[in-house]
């Protein structure tokens, strides 16, 4: 039963990755061109990055297994929106992945410095398409009733205890 809920409790991974990323990188390059930390500094900007691209493609895969479950009670029109932002979302996070990678095997020089001043504004970009994500899935969830394919139990929307029934399994009918 729990594996039900994955996709909704892996989501906010990537999401606050990708909020955090642009503070963390700024930092790091900040203090980096300050001289206040060395250049493997840099391998733990780009070791956050690849947790936020490999959360983010799991949480795209466990949201293909929740799509047919929520097409019940979702247009498939809402679901493919939220699905293509997912998808620009953890693309866009790869390629910025790669953009941090190189950095950490240039020499001292001006491309090497260009490439990461791209990796921080690549990490701006990143969080907006992961602020469109995430809207898109809240708009699934809180608009369009996607949770409710996860709270109707045995009939009774929300698993809501009745007048009959104290959710503890004895009748009051004695």
């Amino acid at each position: 039963m729990d594996e039900l809920f994955f996709h909704p409790k892996l989501v906010h991974l990537p999401v606050a990755l990708a909020v955090l990323m642009p503070l963390v990188t700024g930092g790091v390059l900040l203090a980096w061109w300050r001289g206040w930390f060395d250049r493997r500094v840099w391998v733990l900007v780009f070791a956050l990055q690849a947790v936020l691209v490999g959360s983010g493609a799991l949480a795209m895969n466990t949201g293909e297994q929740e799509e047919e479950r929520v097409e019940r009670v979702v247009a498939e029109e809402h679901i493919e929106a939220h699905e293509e932002a997912a998808e620009v979302f953890v693309w866009a996070s790869g390629v910025v992945l790669l953009l941090m990678a190189v950095p950490l095997v240039l020499p001292n020089g001006r491309t090497r410095q260009a490439l990461l001043l791209g990796g921080f504004l690549g990490s701006l970009v990143v969080f907006g398409l992961g602020y469109s994500a995430g809207e898109a899935g809240g708009r699934l969830v809180y608009e369009y009733g996607a949770a409710q394919v996860y709270v109707d139990l045995g009939g009774i929307p929300g698993g809501a205890v009745t007048d009959d029934d104290d959710g503890s399994g004895d009748s009051d009918s004695d």
